[in-house]
C-alpha cells in the first residue's frame, strides 16, 4: 500500500499518524515548521499547545474524561504524552508544554512507519489517501487550494491565549493554593481580589487599549476562548461568574469565599512558570501589563509570554465531509482536528 500522506503536525496529524503507523501503515507526515512560521507557534515541535496547557478534565463522568479514557484504551498517543507531562491541576489534565512535545516529537522521529518531511505542502494531492490536519492556522497556499477543493468559503472565529508569569515575581501573600471544592489538591494559586479592587480593575480592563481586528472582519471570538475584555463588556458581574469567580473556594485566612479570584496553574514540572487561568486577552502589550499589574498578587509579574489574539479558519464540514470525515466528492481525502 502507499503511504496515507497526513498534512499537520499538531494534535490531530501526530495522533493519526502514530495510530496508522502502528497498524503497518506507511505515513509521510508533512510539517511546515519551522521553514514557515505561523503567528501563534514559537517551536518547531510537533503537537506543540499554543493556547491552554491542559487538555480537559480527567473525570470519567464528563464528556473530556470519557474521551481521554476511551483513547487511552486505543493507545492514544496524545494522552500517553500527556500523563507523561502531567502538570497538577485539580480534576484537569495539564501538562508541561516542552516535556509535551518533546514526547511527541522524539515518538513520531522514531517510529519506523512514520517519515516526516519539514516542507510546507501548498496542495493536497487529488489521487492519493490524505489526512489535512493543519489546522486552524493554515498557510496561505494551502488555504486557497482547501477552499478550491471543498468549494465553499472558510468560517473563521478570533483565539486568545493567556499570559504566562514568573513565579517568584508572584506575591504569595496576596492569595492562597487550593482548588475549587476541594477536588484534586491545592494546585491553584487563587490571587484575591476585594470588591474595591475587583472595581478598579474592571474600570480599567473596559478603558485598556485592545487589537483590532483587519477592516474587513468582524470580530467573531470563540465562547470557549473569550478575551476578558470582551467578557467585561457584557456587564459588570460577568467575570465573577466566569474566569475571575470565587465560587468552590474558601480563603483559609479569613475562612470566607472571596468576592473574586483569579487562579494561577502550574505552567512546568518545577513550577517556575505559572498561567493565569482563562484569562485569554487580546490586549496591547503595554495595557496588559499595566492592567494585570492591578491585580493585588502580580503588582509586581514579569510577563515570560503575553496574551496575544489570532485569526482560525475552518471548512463548513457539514456541507463537505461524511460522518466518516473524509470528503462527499473525494472520498480518499479526510479532515481531521480544529479544521473541521
Amino acid at each position: 500500500m502507499e503511504e496515507v500522506i497526513v498534512i499537520g503536525g499538531g494534535l490531530a496529524g501526530v495522533e493519526a499518524s502514530y495510530r496508522l503507523a502502528n497498524m503497518g501503515i506507511r505515513v509521510l507526515l508533512y510539517e511546515m515548521r519551522p521553514q514557515r512560521p505561523t503567528p501563534a507557534h514559537r517551536t518547531d515541535k510537533l503537537a506543540e499547545l499554543v493556547c491552554s496547557n491542559t487538555l480537559g478534565s480527567m473525570e470519567i463522568t464528563s464528556g473530556a474524561g470519557l474521551l481521554k479514557a476511551e483513547m487511552e484504551m486505543l493507545d492514544s498517543l496524545v494522552v500517553s504524552a500527556g500523563r507523561y507531562a502531567y502538570v497538577p491541576a485539580g480534576t484537569a489534565l495539564a501538562v508541561d508544554r516542552e516535556i509535551f512535545s518533546d514526547y511527541i516529537t522524539k515518538k513520531i522521529q522514531d517510529h519506523p512507519n512514520i517519515r516526516l518531511v519539514r516542507e510546507e505542502v501548498k496542495k493536497v494531492p487529488r489521487d492519493r489517501v490524505v489526512i489535512v490536519a493543519s489546522g486552524p492556522l493554515t498557510s496561505e497556499a494551502l488555504a486557497e487550494d482547501i477552499k478550491e477543493l471543498v468549494g465553499f468559503d472558510y468560517l473563521y472565529f478570533y483565539d486568545a491565549i493567556a499570559p504566562i508569569v514568573e513565579a517568584d515575581s508572584v506575591d504569595f501573600s496576596k492569595g492562597f493554593w487550593a482548588s475549587r471544592y476541594g477536588k484534586g489538591g491545592d494546585d491553584y494559586f487563587n490571587c484575591v481580589l476585594t470588591e474595591e479592587e475587583y472595581k478598579v480593575f474592571y474600570e480599567e480592563l473596559l478603558k485598556a487599549e485592545k487589537i483590532k481586528p483587519k477592516e474587513f472582519e468582524n470580530l467573531v471570538c470563540f465562547e470557549g476562548c473569550m478575551p476578558i475584555e470582551e467578557m467585561a463588556e457584557r456587564g459588570y458581574k460577568t467575570l465573577l461568574v466566569g474566569p475571575m469567580k470565587p465560587v468552590g473556594l474558601v480563603d483559609p485566612r479569613t475562612g470566607k469565599q472571596p468576592f473574586a479570584v483569579v487562579q494561577l496553574r502550574k505552567e512546568n514540572k518545577e513550577g517556575t512558570l505559572l498561567s493565569l487561568v482563562g484569562f485569554q486577552t487580546r490586549m496591547t502589550y503595554s495595557e496588559q501589563k499595566r492592567v494585570l499589574r492591578l491585580i493585588p498578587c502580580l503588582r509586581n509579574a514579569v510577563f515570560v509570554k503575553l496574551g496575544s489574539m489570532h485569526r482560525n479558519t475552518f471548512i463548513q464540514s457539514n456541507r463537505v465531509l461524511t460522518p466518516f470525515l473524509n470528503m462527499r466528492k473525494y472520498e480518499n481525502i479526510f479532515f481531521a482536528g480544529q479544521i473541521t
